[in-house]
């Protein structure tokens, strides 16, 4: 089941949401973090999405599995005067334990129909190359922008390419 979060489920949340992040920065994943990473490190990113939720700049989305959260995706709606029609999506990530079981598609999906209820049409995104996570937006028909290489680090340090994608919805 896939759910929008509003501030207080987010906040009343955190120690889930803090477990997917930690998880999947410890499986390897570039989502903007460093190993050494813990839950307690993870907290402070997710009291901050939840304020930006309360402000209306994030729209947040949670997977639940077995009455679990293990999933969790963001629409960054807070744009330039000139992008009111544009969204990012951010920080798709799904628990090692809990993936295979289509919630990354489902996230996926659901978070372009909150965009569109909000006036988008237009999602940008970018993940690391050659990641498990660029299959699946090329799956779900997102379109190949460019590759930068050495953009961003994945957590152990070494450097990673990144991929840009877009999708008109």
């Amino acid at each position: 089941m896939i759910k929008v979060l509003d501030a207080d489920a987010a906040r009343s949340t955190l120690p889930a949401l803090a477990e997917i992040l930690t998880d999947c920065v410890n499986g390897g994943a570039s989502v903007g973090f460093m190993e050494p990473f813990s839950s307690g490190d993870a907290l402070p990113y997710w009291s901050r999405v939840a304020s930006e939720v309360e402000a209306g700049n994030t729209v947040l989305l949670a997977a639940e599995h077995q009455g679990q959260i293990v999933g969790t995706v963001q629409l960054g709606m807070a744009q330039m005067p000139n992008q009111p029609h544009r969204a990012d999506l951010k920080k798709l990530l799904v628990h090692r334990n809990a993936r295979g079981l289509g919630l990354a598609r489902q996230l996926m999906q659901n978070a372009e129909t909150e965009a569109r209820k909000r006036g988008k049409t237009l999602l940008c995104l970018d993940t690391a190359t050659g990641s498990p996570a660029e299959a699946i937006y090329a799956h779900l028909g997102w379109q190949k922008a460019g590759i930068i290489p050495n953009y961003a680090l994945f957590p152990d340090g070494s450097y990673c390419a990144t991929t840009f994608f877009y999708r008109d919805i």
